[in-house]
């Protein structure tokens, strides 16, 4: 079969693997859509903080089950029912395990981080983490994942509520998808970034209350304008930059949340006072857990998101390296990148 693989920073290559076998207890899969994510192309730049190589990419994506291997009754499974997984391989022995925290095991492995990921034709997964895609399009599925990482951040660990007014840092895929998830509990939702079409495709797309363009020393002048001088509630930063977090900081209200869900591997140097000063609640969200997709595959196929919004390039399966090298350089004009590996 065909697999898509980095090599090394730069460069991407479709090569022939083996094809796998289901163990017990799991399924063999036929890969039907796959998301680059920011992870992937921080791999593929060499810039993303838990990447080696060489490195099979991929974590976001739907799939057919093929064939299972043993009893897959009890958790709703069947033989040409299309899915998409729970990508994060957790230990099930650290204190994070232990008391539940799966999505941040201390030993936690991402599929297309720290082990191999989705983009060969065929894959195979546990039972446990393959959920039922309840009839939605194949493309839209593949975006559930990243959703998930959004919905996480912005509602269970930055609590956003009807009424807040909510500032997402970073208009990328994940920032997008964490303005989605803070507008439809009832925020008044603002996102920010370098790249006006970015904003301008989200706002417009989504239906947002504004975007903010981040392109100078006036940005928290911006914001404050636009708070009444008063901050945000919740600042949710998305980009993984030192500077973004400290914009992040910077335009949140006292007493506000601030999450952290952007990766990157540079230090900020900041006067951690501030923090006391506005007794802020400062969040990191990592991945996200089984109820997140439940839940999300269930709003998507309700009509109130529209994930296909988000999917703004798609590429044959063949055509991947030039997926790779065109999100890198192009990346102010896409939001999410999808490989059809069917076609």
């Amino acid at each position: 079969m065909k697999t898509i693989i980095i090599p090394k920073p730069g460069e991407v290559k479709i090569i022939e693997t083996p094809m796998p076998e289901p163990k017990e207890g799991e399924a063999l899969l036929k890969v039907l859509r796959g998301g680059i994510c920011g992870s992937d192309l921080g791999t593929y730049r060499g810039t993303f903080a838990y990447a080696s190589y060489p490195r099979i990419p991929g974590h976001e994506f739907s799939a057919r089950i093929e064939k299972l291997n043993g009893d897959a009754s009890k958790y709703g499974l069947k033989e040409g029912m299309v899915v998409t997984c729970n990508p994060y391989f957790n230990c099930t022995k650290c204190y994070s395990c232990e008391r539940g925290h799966l999505n941040c095991c201390e030993h936690n492995e991402t599929l297309g981080a720290q082990r191999d990921g989705a983009f060969s034709e065929y894959i195979t997964m546990p039972f446990e983490r393959i959920y039922d895609g309840k009839g939605l399009d194949p493309a839209e599925l593949a975006a559930i994942e990243p959703f998930c990482i959004s919905y996480h951040g912005a509602i269970t660990r930055g609590q956003v509520k009807k009424g807040d007014k909510v500032i997402v840092i970073g208009a990328g895929t994940i920032g997008a998808l964490a303005a989605v998830a803070a507008k439809s509990q009832g925020a008044t939702v603002y996102i920010a970034d370098v790249a006006q079409k970015k904003i301008d495709y989200a706002v417009k797309s989504f239906n947002l209350d504004g975007g903010i363009l981040n392109n100078g020393d006036d940005f928290v002048e911006k914001c404050m304008k636009i708070t009444d001088n008063k901050g945000f509630d919740v600042a949710i930063e998305a980009v993984g930059l030192p500077s973004t977090f400290q914009n992040a900081i910077d335009v949140a209200a006292y007493a506000a949340n601030v999450v952290l869900i952007g990766v990157g591997k540079k230090n900020l140097d900041f006067n951690f006072t501030l923090l006391q000063k506005k007794e802020l609640n400062v969040y990191g969200s990592r991945n996200a857990l089984k109820q997140d997709f439940l839940n999300l595959i269930d709003l998507v196929k309700s009509g109130r998101v529209d994930l296909k919004k988000a999917i703004t390039n798609t590429y044959k399966f063949n055509d991947a390296p030039q997926a790779f090298a065109d999100f890198a350089a192009h990346g102010a004009d896409m939001l999410k990148v999808e490989i059809d590996f069917t076609a």
